[in-house]
């Protein structure tokens, strides 16, 4: 049965006077996913996200936000309440406290008292700064004001989530601190889109990536098929017996790809298949009496696949 896609465009492009910013982008993400947008500065991006949140209209093309067509004007503002955008240049107001900060816009969305206040206090907790709720906004820390970006970001209850680089300039304390409220946000049943430059922090939270190159789509694929399709996967084994005793097991196995001698009893292998057959393998070494010391498997991470796509695009 096909899923529900919390966003669909078909055909996307924006241009602004000669400059095709993004261009031809038929886009699809399923309810309930974290969707990863990697690409270089000016790979359009920001531009798409914009339109996702109907902040920038598109020259063509149709955006469908949970199958309802997304529209510039005012005839579906019920859909726009429905998304949640954090730029990555979010107005903070330094002279409000972070109470009165998040009551003004949970105001903007008319929330009514007692369920604004009830709402308020549920999403400074969710991002962990109702210790922080009667500080000025000035004297937070660059994480803590992200945070408060965030929970301004979701004070409506939306269901679709856009963040535009949400952990830029964060250190890493900052930063996995953000991971987890992502991860709860999820939980939740969140729609999120997410772009960043730091590739490790979308590999741990996204189930789908898409990367953009000069404002096309490139790939968008499910990290599990990205990984399956463009990582490579090594193993290193070391064995106490004779080293061709190890080679000749390994010329039985199809899985083997190639493998390379890098010490008197250590060899790294080229190995295609996955975890389970990366099992298996080790199952049948040990079946054959080969006495191992080592076996440890690696995989190219998503820097390295987002790497190796930009260059066979350059090529």
């Amino acid at each position: 049965m096909a899923k529900e896609l919390a966003i669909r465009t078909c055909g996307l492009i924006k241009q602004f006077d000669r400059q095709v910013v993004v261009n031809d982008v038929d886009l699809e993400v399923e309810t309930g996913e974290v969707y990863g947008l990697i690409g270089p500065n000016g790979a359009g991006k920001t531009t798409l996200i914009r339109m996702l949140a109907a902040a920038e209209e598109p020259t063509t093309g149709e955006i469908y936000i949970n199958g309802d067509r997304l529209s510039s004007d005012q005839s579906n503002s019920t859909l726009k309440r429905r998304i949640g955008y954090l730029p990555d240049d979010f107005p903070l107001y330094d002279d409000l406290t972070v109470w009165d900060y998040l009551d003004y816009f949970a105001r903007l969305y008319h929330l009514r008292s007692p369920r604004r206040t009830q709402r308020l206090r549920e999403v400074l907790e969710m991002v962990q700064l109702t210790s922080k709720r009667n500080s000025m906004i000035a004297n937070l820390s660059r994480g803590m004001k992200q945070r408060l970006g965030l929970a301004r970001t979701i004070i409506h209850e939306p269901i679709l989530l856009l963040l535009d680089e949400p952990v830029s300039g964060l250190d890493p304390i900052a930063r996995m601190q953000f991971r987890e409220i992502i991860k709860v946000l999820q939980e939740a049943g969140m729609t999120i889109l997410i772009s960043s430059h730091v590739l490790s922090d979308l590999a741990e939270l996204c189930t789908s990536v898409g990367i953009m190159e000069l404002g096309y789509l490139v790939e968008s694929a499910s990290l599990k098929e990205l990984y399956q399709r463009f990582s490579r996967q090594q193993i290193y084994l070391s064995t106490l017996s004779d080293i061709d005793l190890l080679k000749a097991e390994l010329k039985k196995h199809s899985l083997v790809a190639k493998w390379e001698v890098i010490s008197p009893q250590r060899v790294q292998i080229d190995f295609t298949g996955d975890g389970q057959d990366s099992a298996e393998f080790l199952r049948s070494l040990v079946a054959a009496g080969i006495p191992l010391t080592e076996f440890h498997r690696t995989q190219e991470d998503l820097e390295t696949i987002f790497l190796k796509l930009g260059h066979q695009q350059a090529s």
